[in-house]
């Protein structure tokens, strides 16, 4: 059976088998993960650490990337094509978890789906908004436990931030602030050479749905794929999941009505530098007035000195946010209990009590009929959808690109509307997307 008739079969089976292709035992989740080395690691480690979880199978198209996995947990039935893990280990999972590059997350996350599989995906959700658009409506629809892997969401650290603002400690917010020291950009073309491909590296398996070229050591694999257009999503997605997560969870916000990019433009290969993006939202009970603007910055971006000196003695961060309230600011380092300023005036102030819960293992019971997860795509899909309209914007430099949450549109710009969806290499289409 080929990849096409696997994936078409599957979405025309009937709920009731797909149901049973993945209802979990009683006693054990059985995991299947997509990518076995950095991030994912540490992902199908946080997963399979659960009591009730058995890690089943991993696939990674580099071999030499599964030492961890070989020795932890030997075991598990190891592939290099996820197409074919997905088939030969239908009815022997219960569960999968996507840790690979950015732009692979929707195919490998839409397809598990598809065969009933709950899932659990890294952050960014995905690579592009009508990625991201489809994966919440396939949740939705077949009601299956997600979690998106902003981990940090659990930690006390965030819980409090969260609580502290909505308990209306520093007033209403009338604007904030955001920003991450991290470089996931390039400003030099790539080089033109083609390597030698490592012999235990599937280079056309990694590439997947993207768009074939020749293979250049160091640029895209293992890490740098985060710099590059097609493979990425720059600093944004890097850590706009994770630090803009208190400010949506906070304030409750929605889809923004406009985004903005004050720097330079993509080079046409991969993500600028130094990103400021402006975005705006409409008004929620915690904020003031009609709006609220939110700011990001990131590489040698910060907010300007006015903001910075509401800080007072305190150390400017390297990441993390600022609220800007009508009864004073709080600071959110990334990640660090939070800071309320002017510091004299909240010397008496107790913070909230919460304690650090397992994300991953939280995801494991929901699969298991135990709880909810806290981060489903119904959230966390709102909240990648923001976060990735600002390394679109940047497309864009200096225009205000007005945004129709409901319909999913740019209603200003219809060459920006392009570049909400993307087209997959020939012979790697997956039903709803690309």
């Amino acid at each position: 059976m080929n990849r096409r008739t696997f994936l078409n079969t599957a979405a025309a089976a009937p709920f009731f088998v797909r149901e049973l292709l993945s209802k979990p035992p009683s006693s054990t989740l059985r995991l299947a993960s997509f990518g076995g080395g950095g991030m994912a690691w540490s992902t199908l480690d946080g997963i399979a650490t659960h009591p009730k979880v058995v890690l089943a199978c991993v696939v990674d198209v580099d071999s030499a990337r599964l030492d961890k996995v070989k020795q932890k947990y030997p075991k598990a039935r190891l592939y290099q094509d996820w197409r074919e893990m997905l088939h030969k280990e239908k009815g022997q999972v219960d569960a999968a978890c996507v840790g690979t590059p950015d732009f692979m997350h929707a195919p490998m996350a839409i397809s598990s789906m598809r065969l009933g599989l709950p899932v659990y995906v890294q952050k960014p959700l995905a690579h592009d908004i009508h990625e991201i658009r489809t994966m919440m409506a396939m949740a939705k629809a077949k009601n299956l436990p997600t979690q998106m892997g902003i981990q940090i969401h659990s930690w006390k650290e965030y819980k409090t931030a969260v609580q502290v603002i909505q308990s209306g400690a520093i007033g209403k917010i009338k604007e904030v602030h955001t920003w991450s020291e991290k470089k996931w950009g390039d400003k030099q073309k790539l080089p033109t050479r083609t390597d030698a491909v490592p012999a235990s590296f599937n280079w056309d398996m990694w590439l997947g749905v993207a768009p074939a070229r020749p293979f250049i050591a160091e640029v895209y694999h293992p890490g740098n794929w985060r710099k590059r257009l097609d493979f990425g999503t720059a600093t944004f997605g890097d850590m706009g999941c994770h630090i803009l997560d208190p400010v949506f969870s906070a304030l409750k916000l929605g889809s923004p009505v406009s985004v903005r990019s004050e720097g330079d433009a993509p080079n046409g290969e991969s993500w600028a530098l130094d990103t400021l993006i402006r975005y705006v939202f409409p008004a929620t009970p915690y904020t003031e007035g009609k709006t609220v603007p939110v700011t990001w910055y990131d590489g040698d971006r910060i907010p300007p000195a006015e903001v910075r000196a509401l800080l007072g003695k305190v150390e400017f961060p390297g990441q993390g946010s600022l609220f800007i309230g009508t009864k004073g600011q709080m600071l959110l380092p990334h990640v660090k209990m939070p800071v309320l300023l002017p510091e004299k005036d909240f010397s008496g102030y107790q913070m909230p009590a919460f304690e650090r819960t397992d994300h991953y293992h939280e995801f494991a019971d929901a699969v298991l009929g135990i709880g909810k997860t806290s981060t489903p795509f119904e959230y966390s899909g709102a909240l990648t959808e923001s976060v990735l309209l600002g390394p679109l914007a940047t497309r864009f430099p200096n225009t205000t690109l007005q945004w129709n949450g409901p319909k999913a549109k740019f209603t200003n710009s219809p060459e920006a509307n392009g570049f909400l969806r993307r087209k997959y290499r020939a012979g790697w289409s997956v039903k709803g997307l690309g």
